[in-house]
């Protein structure tokens, strides 16, 4: 695609937030791109109502149409913009936002006809969140409409937790950058379907673990895994599903320790869930040559390891490109899947799988 001049509209103090934020704004007024940050991981918005604006993301993002956006809001208020009348009257919704919003919780229930064909991959429903970064919540209400927004990146890429990470990966393919500090959650938002006469349905999970969503909804019923997956071609229910996502430009390789497959590999970077596991990486890697190394935490800490995800795979790949081949290797063990872990598991595994 053709480069543009990407701006950088700093916004790290309330003196630069309120000269950027402003530009920001009439940017995607304009149908423009802008990239900014949330607690979860910079998104990349367009006015959610604006079909045009819409599919310069999937343009920019390399992102196929099957894959749907979420939309973001500034208030609760805004909900019947966004969301069908049948969807609003649902009490599961009422209490997954009283619970968790503003936050790292995505709702998916039918759509306001509002909401163009594309944002939804063309399915009747809308995955729909309420951000807790007041510069996401201050850019939203300066728009003056719902932002759709992605993940900041190439698709199926890292997920971009700094301004840095964006304009690496976009800059020349967007028109703005909204720079604050960094994403303090570290991995997206969990996903909730809740569609009617369904159970509720965990689609992705994130930054809200799976057993605090299970108690805000147990007044109405269990909260049950993805459905049977549809054909390949088919719409996804939610963002982040394909089996490969989340994936650095090197390999990476999840092992057991007690067992480890070390077969075919030469140059690695090692990454663990805690310290302990890092010297027992260090060990087992004795007859390879390891250009770099870290921890998602000294012990076993999800919020700080999920917080670290994303930057540290974005660290050890940039190690591993210095004179790196098609074998070099970012070698890591399973999270512990309770609480937080569920969602640093998941994005290991999917930046693990086949591409």
């Amino acid at each position: 695609m053709e480069s543009i001049k990407t701006e950088l509209l700093n916004a790290r103090n309330p003196d630069e937030a309120a000269a950027a934020v402003p530009r920001a704004a009439a940017l995607l007024r304009e149908g423009k791109l802008v990239a900014f940050p949330t607690e979860t991981v910079y998104g990349l918005g367009a006015n959610a109502t604006n079909p045009i604006a819409v599919a310069r993301i999937f343009a920019a993002k390399g992102r196929p149409t099957f894959d749907p956006l979420i939309v973001h809001i500034a208030d609760r208020s805004e909900l019947p913009r966004v969301l069908s009348s049948s969807a609003l009257s649902d009490p599961r919704v009422s209490a997954l936002a009283d619970a968790f919003w503003p936050g790292p919780l995505t709702i998916v229930a039918p759509a306001s006809t509002a909401i163009p064909e594309l944002v939804r991959a063309g399915l009747p429903s809308v995955g729909v969140r309420l951000p807790a970064h007041e510069t996401a919540r201050a850019l939203i209400r300066a728009a003056g409409n719902p932002i759709a927004a992605p993940s900041a990146n190439l698709f199926g890429q890292l997920s971009p937790t700094s301004a840095a990470h964006v304009a690496e990966q976009l800059s020349g393919r967007i028109d703005a950058i909204v720079a604050a500090e960094p994403s303090k959650v570290g991995v997206e938002s969990t996903v909730v379907s809740l569609l009617p006469g369904e159970p509720a349905r965990l689609l992705r999970p994130g930054g809200v673990p799976r057993e605090l969503v299970e108690r805000a909804l147990a007044p109405f019923g269990p909260l049950l895994g993805p459905a049977a997956p549809s054909p390949s071609d088919a719409a996804l229910p939610a963002p982040g599903m394909t089996a490969s996502h989340y994936a650095p430009r090197a390999r990476v390789r999840i092992i057991d320790p007690a067992s480890p497959d070390l077969r075919n590999l030469s140059r690695v970077a090692l990454l663990a869930p805690d310290d302990a596991t890092l010297a027992r990486l260090d060990q087992l890697a004795a007859g390879l040559t390891v250009v770099a190394r870290a921890a998602l935490s000294e012990q076993l800490d999800p919020v700080r390891a999920a917080s670290q995800l994303f930057e540290l795979l974005h660290q050890l790949d940039e190690a591993l490109r210095v004179d790196g081949d098609a074998h070099d290797t970012i070698l890591t063990t399973p999270y512990p899947e309770p609480g937080l872990g569920a969602a640093i598991a998941d994005r290991l595994r999917r930046a693990s799988a086949e591409r």
